[in-house]
Order: structure tokens, then C-alpha cells, then sequence
């Protein structure tokens, strides 16, 4: 895998690592239920799934009164849970604006009894918190539009329906609006290409940098274009990737608010995963999806509270660190590195000493982050005849935290490791 990389762009992205999803539109409203019956799949996709109807999925609007929506909360909590950066679905598939588009009343200023412009909220409240915005875009699948794509049910004559048309009526006005009303703008987030070609592609990431050149375009803006990649839904990084990668996650099975969908992730498993994908150099992006009210759940509260809760022991093993030296897993955690440093996020706590086998640096030291009273003794061997280096470390019996554990070592120079599988013994 490999993905273009644009180093001025790119170094708060790759410094951040951690990042706050949030899918927020008129599909919260049903909640993933339709007519009783629940939705086969995500929350945001119930217009396509049951294929309702324009007209009736518009009703949707009359109703969506977010009163209990709460900017500073909603930055508050990314924050408190260590997360340097936002973004939110500015327009998703079904076509509806959640912002104030001037060319386009089918949005929550104008559609709603609301009457606001919540994106003009979070945007204030990230630059007062330090957070990094980013806006989700649907820029091909446009359910509301008879020349987007996505809509067969309502738009049923596919030679009919005119994508340049969109791009220019609707696509690039409502991304100017965006680019141009809301301060800096870090991230635009498109996603599902579809059928886009490349020179559309290339038109819609040439007017992002044009309008904000210090803005990202995400991989999913098609053809190979984007500024990263973006890896699937869920997807665990499957092994040391080439360039700059992030991977978008559920906190439950789902991207927007459903109600019947009490799968939460334990902060156990989204802890692995955020130190996963720290171990192969990929930035971890987690998912709230709040209610139509506007209330990020307290399911999701508590947990980006507890990873907060532990970011601020061993943050310094995620932000600004690179993946792995090795070329494969330890079956005990996963590893980052810093220059001059090396971490090991234990998941497995072992009992006793610890065998670290292949890491050709000199260690100065170790140390237990959030541990002050611990010593960890540090005995190093290097066999000339077999070019094996092996670490022990001598750990506390009783794992120190909850979760994952992380022992920082004080390396000479940047992390250099055997690249060769480890020999087992005969």
C-alpha cells in the first residue's frame, strides 16, 4: 500500500494520531428504524437501504430540533479523551446540508425549526480548544440529487442524470461555502468515489488546496489522489503500511446513532486498537454518532473518557511516534518509537522478566510510564556469532496499569531492528 505524502500538510496529522469521528444528520432522527422495522446495516444509510422516497425522507427536516446540541461539550469530550483533531459529516449520502448552504435550502438552517448552524459552533469551540477541524463530505453519492449518484429508486433513467451538472450546481459551491465560512479547515473527508474520474477527482482536490492549501484531502477522494490513505471501515492495519494511513472505527457496530445498537466496544478493545494502529504508523480515527437531539450517547461518554484517562499517562507512546521497527507482531503488544526512544505497549503483562529478541540499539534505560517507584533493570547481549541481540528487562510481577501497560526505553539513535524472522529454537 502507498499513499502520497505531502510533508508540510502532513506533520500536525502525523503528530496528532488520534482523531474524533462524529456522524450527525436527519438519519439520527429515525435512529435505524423505519415504519418498525430496524435498518439492515448502518444507521446513516436507512434512505438507501429501505429506498424511501425523496419527498418522504425530506419530512425528516420538519421535525429535527437538536435543542440539547452543545458545541463546547461535544469539543470538550474529543479533548478529554486525548483526541487532536475533529471531523464531522458536513453532507453525508442522503443529500442534506448540516450547515448554512446558500446554494442549496435542503439544509438545518433553513429545513429545520432549529434554525442553526452547528458547524459554525464547532468551529469556534476547536479553535478555542486547540482541536483541528475536519468536515466529512459526500461528494459522489448524493441521494437528494437527481444528478448525484446512489439514487435509483427516485432517479430510476441513469442516462438522465448529469454528474457535471452536480459537481458544479451543488458539489463544488457547497465545498466553497465550506472552505470559505468556517476558519481553517485541516481535513476535507470525502468518501465512496463510486463511478468520480480521475480528472474529476483531481478538480475537487486542486479547488480544496486552492481555497485552503494547508487543508488534507483523505484518500477517499478517489483514484488514488488523496493527500493519505484511508484504510476500510474497521479495518485493522493487516501489516506495516507504506506512507500515511488512517483507519475510521465504530464504537459500537454502527457510524450514526442507532437505537437498538447496544454493542459498545470495551475500552479494553478500542485501547488495542488505538495502540494497533499506533504500531504500524496509522492514525486512529473513532466514531461518536449523537442522537437527533444532539447528545453524543454516555456509552460513548464514558469510554473516550476512560482512553482520555489513559492518554494521559501514555500519550507520549502514541503522538508523534512511528510504527514498529520490526517487520512482524509480538504476540505481548505492539511497538512505537521516537527518536532516541522505543515503547512497548504491553498487552500481556508477562510474570518476571521480559525477553525482547532483535533490536540492535544500545539501552540507556527503562522505565515504566505513570510509574515513578518501580526500577526496571536492563541486561543486554549480543551473540557475534549468530548476530542475535536480546534485552531482558526485569518487571514487577503485578501488571502496573489497567489495560496497557507501556515500558519506555532510552535508546542510542533511531530504532534499528533485525529484519529477519526470529529463529526459534531447535
Amino acid at each position: 500500500m502507498s499513499a502520497k505524502k505531502n510533508v508540510d500538510r502532513l506533520d500536525w496529522w502525523r503528530e496528532a494520531r488520534f482523531g474524533m469521528f462524529i456522524h450527525w444528520g436527519l438519519y439520527s432522527a429515525p435512529a435505524g428504524v423505519w415504519k418498525g422495522q430496524e435498518t439492515p446495516g448502518l444507521g446513516e444509510w436507512i434512505m438507501g437501504k429501505f429506498e424511501i422516497p425523496v419527498t418522504e425522507y425530506e419530512r425528516l427536516a420538519k421535525d429535527f430540533n437538536p435543542v440539547k446540541f452543545d458545541a463546547h461539550a461535544w469539543v470538550k469530550l474529543a479533548k478529554d479523551a486525548g483526541m487532536k483533531y475533529l471531523i464531522i459529516t458536513t453532507k453525508h449520502h442522503d443529500g442534506f446540508a448540516m450547515f448554512d448552504s446558500a446554494c442549496s435550502d435542503y439544509d438545518i438552517v433553513d429545513a429545520t425549526p432549529w434554525g442553526k448552524d452547528p458547524i459554525k459552533a464547532l468551529a469556534t469551540e476547536c479553535t478555542k480548544a486547540g482541536i483541528k477541524l475536519g468536515f466529512y463530505y459526500s461528494q459522489s453519492q448524493d441521494w437528494h440529487d437527481p444528478d448525484g449518484m446512489g439514487n435509483g429508486w427516485d432517479f430510476k433513467d441513469e442516462k438522465k442524470k448529469d454528474f457535471e451538472k452536480y459537481l458544479k450546481h451543488k458539489c463544488i459551491p457547497q465545498l466553497t461555502e465550506l472552505l470559505t465560512g468556517y476558519g481553517p479547515i485541516n481535513i476535507i473527508w470525502f468518501d465512496t468515489p463510486c463511478k468520480i474520474t480521475e480528472q474529476q477527482s483531481r478538480r475537487l482536490k486542486r479547488h480544496v488546496h486552492t481555497l485552503q492549501p494547508d487543508c488534507l484531502v483523505s484518500g477517499r477522494i478517489g483514484n488514488g489522489l488523496g493527500d493519505y490513505g484511508s484504510l476500510g471501515d474497521n479495518q485493522r492495519p493487516p501489516r506495516d503500511v507504506e506512507g500515511d494511513w488512517e483507519t475510521p472505527c465504530t464504537i459500537n457496530n454502527t457510524w450514526a446513532f442507532k437505537t437498538k445498537d447496544k454493542n459498545w466496544k470495551s475500552v479494553k478493545v478500542l485501547l488495542e486498537l488505538l495502540v494497533s494502529c499506533a504500531g504500524k504508523g496509522v492514525n486512529y480515527l473513532l466514531n461518536v454518532g449523537p442522537t437527533a437531539e444532539g447528545v453524543i450517547p454516555k456509552a460513548s461518554v464514558n469510554r473516550l473518557k476512560a482512553v482520555g484517562d489513559w492518554l494521559k499517562v501514555n500519550g507520549e507512546a502514541i503522538y508523534g511516534t512511528t510504527g514498529s521497527p520490526f517487520p512482524y507482531e509480538h504476540d505481548w503488544g505492539r511497538i512505537t518509537c521516537k527518536k532516541g526512544k522505543l515503547y512497548l505497549l504491553i498487552l500481556k503483562w508477562p510474570r518476571g522478566k521480559f525477553v525482547l529478541s532483535g533490536l540492535r540499539n544500545r539501552v540507556k534505560g527503562a522505565r515504566i510510564l505513570g510509574d515513578k517507584r518501580t526500577t526496571v533493570t536492563v541486561t543486554q547481549s549480543h551473540s557475534k556469532k549468530s548476530d542475535a541481540h536480546v534485552i531482558e528487562l526485569t518487571l514487577p510481577r503485578k501488571k502496573p496499569g489497567t489495560y496497557v501497560s507501556v515500558v519506555e526505553l532510552s535508546i542510542v539513535g533511531t530504532a534499528d531492528a533485525n529484519q529477519m524472522p526470529l529463529q526459534q529454537p531447535g
